[in-house]
């Protein structure tokens, strides 16, 4: 149609002769024709906000004023010189693909036919509203191919491969041998190569379904879970640090490491998956994996500095935060839908149908959410009635808390006014100058709830007459509290000679006490039993910037004659945060604690006499109906807190919070969405209009807006659900594509991260549709996806070359033969350490370190020189090592491993010298080889037998007669460790057919 109006409109001039028709006839060419040009390729950087090159083209005055058009002569005109293309590049468009020559030949006729432009005609970047692209159409039903029986077709992936094979004039290979299909089969499923029993043994089984039941061994291994959790947490950018220049240490990421893993090994349904990595905690709050899958949003890189160091209200604040959000919201489409979303942060997708409007509602999803360790517990059973104890404790201190409401009220102004009288003293006290050391105390780990119990105890060795306990208050400048940091708010003393029966002292559980400054609290024992142990339980912390604590400078402990026996005593705890020498148990009976340098007894004598009154005032509120009340309370609140304390302990992980204790200027949401705003050019300084949270939309009629007033748990939810659903093409046929990569090196979208037009498009679209639909029909199982895929001829073929094949298809897009890869890092470590018979194949926890860690104040030093490789707690899988972002392992990054600090969908693979320098020089590797040369001394005493089994160990096959001639000869002169070595660098070893 455009075609036809272009030719018509060329020959008007001469056909009529009423100029009024003419220029209608040409608003309408620019509104049909030249706007779409310019909206598509130029209006997102030219445009009244965004006016590069000091040039817009929204309106005809702002467009024609910049010069770049000669009204009537196109040949003069800058614009043409500017998008036309010398040897396929045009200076402009500067992103994405130059015009077609179509589309300058049009602009060229607008030009020179007077550049009409209709009045008050405005263009609006609405940014690519084609859907056509591949990706966003519905998954095809495609039927299956006739199978081709005259090349052996096993399954139906076969068929759709014939098909393809044949239209394309390509044949395929013979089926490999058995021994190359169990290496290739267990390093595909496991990362590990087969040991030689195994290879002996399936190469003598003789039944018609051995290789089926290969399969089936291989996928029920937890080795499965260990090798397919690496590709998934390549792809989501996991690291145990945060990466950014201070690439601060994250001890709970491993959790989510260990979940992928047993997730994959359990063949969780792929959708079940994807909800508890976006919303588990919504949507199944029961659910330990609930709670650990939310390691995903938090798996990718985070800013330290512009977080903690930074408030969020300053400039650097809030492009830390604008970037944490892109980075969970690329991670979330790039990792499920295979969708660069993340290109329209600064402007309108260049090329697929994503809005900036868009981009910045998904932005809106993730707007009350942080990266911060979260609590769980393990069993199902025990979360539930944590929750509920929880939720009963809250229930009995605002209860509490409504009793001194009351009293409050009736006090009225009198009571508050004395209430501030005593804030001032106190701050007058706590302002004195105060003689410290650097051991300030004792300091119980952060807690999130005030009502938390902690203790601390003393442990004699031997019994003591016990005369008094006394507590000295720390003293700390943080949080501006000072004199009394930490002193509990609610506590009791308490004494033992046994550590089983307990006598109080003091009991001050019942209601608060006040700050007491620097002055010491004091406990007296008037009983004639002798004491062992001395225990001070908080039940009520003190608080802090956002947290809660307990906190002693010391404890001492008089005898009947005045002596400190207390720094003969072990001090035990519930926890502690050990940071010698500032904070340390030990640091209790030192017999040094904080004291007034000048003499503040006036500021004392002021605050003693301001407390009695209130408590004096307090006391005649008191009716015996609210003590009732109050004593009642607190008799259910000391039942359920016991039965807190009997819980196990709580596990922690990584992962997306909206609700943890503030860590400087690194403070939680409470769950309330911070306000996201589109901006301009992806400008925090050039905020625009209020982001609309919201969803994808896959065809031009959908509109997926959220709720405004939506809360952050609803939207995650909602986003969870749009992911999951069987109509969401991207989602399904992203892993199906990926599994495929990871079997045959290449997926059907040779770009397993960009689906839309930047990306490739299917070597095998029906095929890929038809996976896709299976993988959904039976029941999002990964595991039977592989079976499918491993089973076929396709899959089993040799990978020998064939030069009239590859004159027609010399990348091997359409597999006519297997692809030879070269083992990752990951699998060329555990290849060694399985050969030299030194694996560790426990599995899960804490990743091991291949470095020695030295802590600093400003950030962790990740000592790779130093380390020796001897340690056996290093000996493990490299799925469980800890990965460092900044600073990575040099020998695994020599072999190609992926960089965390991106997503890695793809492995590179490169052949450089370094390799093989690394893989014969390295500490690892010679001492890998001194104990696979103890392995063979082991097992036989003659060099020719030795080198037999170090054949079989390392290539699972027997020797030929040279091999043991040359190597014999070689381990003679050189030792049986070098031979090691060499056997370490072998193509063979290194690579799989």
């Amino acid at each position: 149609m455009a075609f036809r109006k272009l030719r018509l409109f060329l020959t008007l001039p001469l056909m009529l002769s009423g100029l009024g028709s003419v220029e209608v006839f040409a608003q309408d060419y620019f509104r049909d024709v030249i706007a779409p040009i310019f909206v598509e390729n130029c209006l997102s950087c030219h445009n009244e906000q965004n006016h590069q090159g000091d040039f817009s083209l929204q309106t005809a005055k702002a467009f024609f004023a910049g010069g770049y058009v000669d009204r009537g002569t196109a040949e003069s005109s800058h614009l043409i010189d500017l998008v036309t293309a010398i040897d396929g590049k045009a200076e402009m468009p500067d992103e994405g693909n130059a015009l077609s020559d179509k589309q300058v030949v049009a602009l060229r006729k607008w030009i020179d036919s007077g550049a009409a432009w209709p009045a008050g005609f405005r263009l609006e970047d609405r940014g690519v509203r084609d859907f056509s692209w591949w990706s966003f159409q519905p998954l095809g039903n495609f039927p299956i191919p006739p199978s081709n029986r005259k090349w052996g077709d096993r399954n139906q992936v076969d068929a759709f491969i014939s098909k393809e094979l044949e239209a394309q004039g390509l044949r395929p290979s013979a089926e490999a041998d058995r021994r190359t299909l169990i290496r290739r089969l267990t390093l595909d499923l496991h990362g590990l190569p087969p040991t030689s029993e195994e290879v002996e043994a399936f190469l003598a089984d003789q039944r018609a379904d051995a290789y089926e039941k290969l399969v089936e061994r291989l996928l029920a291994s937890p080795r499965y879970g260990e090798r397919w959790a690496r590709h998934w947490l390549d792809v989501v950018q996991y690291a145990d640090t945060c990466g950014y220049d201070k690439d601060k240490l994250r001890p709970h990421a491993w959790p989510y490491r260990d979940y992928v893993i047993e997730s994959l090994n359990h063949d969780k349904p792929w959708g079940r998956f994807i909800e508890e990595q976006i919303a588990g905690d919504v949507l199944y709050p029961n659910s330990a994996d609930g709670i650990v899958g939310l390691g995903f949003i938090a798996a990718g890189p985070w800013d330290f500095i512009g977080h903690v160091e930074v408030p969020e209200s300053k400039v650097d604040g809030k492009v830390a935060r604008n970037l944490d959000r892109d980075n969970m919201v690329a991670n979330t489409f790039n990792a499920f839908c295979s969708l660069t979303v993340q290109c329209a942060r600064c402007h309108h997708h260049k090329h697929d149908p994503i809005t900036q409007e868009q981009y910045y509602g998904l932005q809106a999803i993730f707007a009350a959410v942080d990266r911060a360790d979260r609590s769980f517990d393990a069993d199902p059973k025990i979360s539930t009635l944590r929750r509920d104890l929880k939720k009963e404790v809250a229930e009995l201190l605002k209860a509490n808390q409504a009793i001194e409401d009351e009293i409050t009220s009736e006090g009225g102004e009198d009571l508050e006014v004395l209430r501030q009288q005593l804030a001032k003293a106190q701050e007058k006290l706590t302002q004195a100058k105060v003689e410290k050391t650097q051991q300030f105390g004792f300091h119980s780990q952060i807690s999130e709830s005030q009502s938390a119990h902690k203790w601390v105890n003393l442990e004699l060795a031997t019994e003591v007459e016990l005369r008094q306990v006394v507590l000295h208050p720390c003293h700390d400048d943080f949080g501006n509290i000072g004199a009394g940091f930490g002193f509990p708010v609610r506590f009791k003393i308490e004494v033992s000679s046994d550590g089983k029966k307990w006598e109080t002292l003091l009991d001050q559980t019942q209601s608060d006490f006040a700050n007491p400054g620097l002055k010491p609290v004091s406990a007296s024992h008037t009983g004639e039993q002798p004491v062992t142990q001395v225990r001070i339980t908080a039940t009520s912390l003190s608080p802090r910037s956002g947290d809660f604590i307990f906190a002693l400078a010391e404890v001492e402990l008089l005898d009947s004659k005045g002596r400190n026996v207390a720094p003969n005593a072990t001090v035990t705890s519930l926890d502690s945060i050990e940071m010698p020498k500032r904070w340390s148990r030990d640091n209790l009976v030192d017999e040094d604690w904080p004291r007034w340098q000048n003499d503040p007894r006036r500021s004392q004598e002021d605050l003693d006499r301001l407390t009695a009154r209130r408590d004096q005032m307090l006391a005649t509120l008191e009716t015996p109906e609210r003590q009732s009340r109050r004593f009642k309370n607190n008799q259910l609140l000391e039942q359920k807190r016991k039965a807190l304390d009997t819980l196990p302990e709580e596990r922690r992980v990584y992962a997306a919070a909206v609700d943890f204790p503030a860590q400087g200027n690194f403070k939680s949401t409470g769950g309330v969405s911070r306000e996201v705003f589109v901006l301009n050019r992806g400008e925090v300084t050039q905020p625009r209009e209020v982001a609309v949270p919201g969803l994808l939309p896959l065809s031009a009629q959908d509109n997926y807006q959220m709720a405004v007033d939506s809360t952050e748990s609803e939207r995650r939810a909602e986003l969870a659900r749009w992911l999951v659903d069987p109509s969401n093409p991207f989602v399904w046929r992203s892993i199906v594509n990926r599994v495929w990569q990871h079997h045959f090196g290449e997926g059907l979208v040779a770009t397993p991260n960009d689906f839309g037009r930047m990306g490739a498009k299917p070597s095998h679209p029906e095929l890929l549709d038809w996976l896709t639909r299976h993988f959904l029909q039976e029941g999002q199982s990964l595991k039977s996806l592989h079976r499918l895929i491993v089973s076929s001829r396709v899959y089993r073929q040799a990978s020998r070359f064939d030069e009239q094949n590859a004159m027609i298809d010399s990348n091997n897009r359409y597999l006519w033969r297997m692809n030879r890869r070269r083992l990752s890092a990951e699998e060329i470590r555990d290849s060694i350490l399985q050969a030299s018979g030194v694996m560790d194949l426990t599995m899960g926890g804490p990743g091991f370190y291949l470095f020695d860690l030295e802590k600093t104040e400003h950030s962790p030093h990740f000592e790779y020189h130093s380390f020796d490789p001897k340690i056996e707690s290093s000996h493990r899988r490299s799925i469980y090592r800890f990965v460092v972002r900044s600073q990575p392992d040099p020998w695994m990054t020599t072999l190609d491993c992926s960089d965390s600090s991106q997503s890695t969908p793809k492995r590179g693979e490169t052949l450089t010298s370094l390799q093989a320098l690394s893989l014969l020089n390295n500490n690892f590797n010679l001492e890998m080889a001194s104990r696979f040369a103890q392995r063979l001394s082991s097992h036989a005493t003659e060099l020719e037998e030795q080198v037999d089994e170090a054949i079989a160990i390392v290539l699972q096959r027997r020797a030929t007669v040279f091999e043991r001639e040359q190597l014999t000869a070689y381990a003679n002169e050189y030792g049986l460790e070098n031979m090691c070595r060499l056997l370490f660098n072998l193509n063979e070893f290194v690579y799989v057919d």
